[in-house]
């Protein structure tokens, strides 16, 4: 094989250089900011009238309003997920889609549709927190620092 003189290598490199720059999707970040505050701001909207809904219809005080906000909540995100609908919000809204409750229920949801066909054990049981477990490994890591170090501030009196 013989070696590429200097000229050929820049000439190589600049082909490349054109070619990734081609093929590289270009995004608009003020839209982007846009769609995810509205999907984010409507899935959060949603939960202000069902819990509306839940005390001023049914007359549940405010704990029981939320949580029937929260098991309403991962249900459509669920039902949403199996049916391919909250992929497809996701892709449009981006970030907007990880509001926490709901994008906690697709992603459960997501690799359990994933890996269904793999059986209950080794498809689903094994597979159904593949997206989920680091959040919640992390949430409880970081609670528990986060604890440590309110229980020294108060120790010293600083809380």
């Amino acid at each position: 094989m013989s070696e590429l003189t200097q000229e050929q290598q820049e000439k190589r490199n600049q082909e490349y250089n054109d070619y990734v720059e081609q093929v590289t999707p270009k995004h608009n970040l003020w839209a982007n900011m846009g769609k995810a505050f509205l999907l984010g701001g409507t899935i959060c909207l949603l939960g202000q009238v069902i819990t509306n809904i839940a005390m001023n219809a049914f007359g549940l005080d405010k704990d029981d309003a939320g949580m029937w906000c929260s098991l309403i909540l991962v249900l459509l995100s669920v039902i949403l997920t199996s049916c391919n609908v909250y992929g497809l919000l996701a892709i449009w809204g981006g970030a907007g889609a990880l509001v926490p409750i709901t994008g906690f229920a697709n992603g459960v949801c997501a690799s359990a549709v994933e890996f269904q066909k793999e059986g209950q054990v080794f498809g689903i049981g094994c597979q159904i927190f593949k997206i989920a477990g680091p959040v919640i490994l992390y949430g409880i890591f970081s609670s528990w620092v986060l604890g440590l170090i309110y229980w020294i501030f108060k120790c010293f009196g600083w809380a």
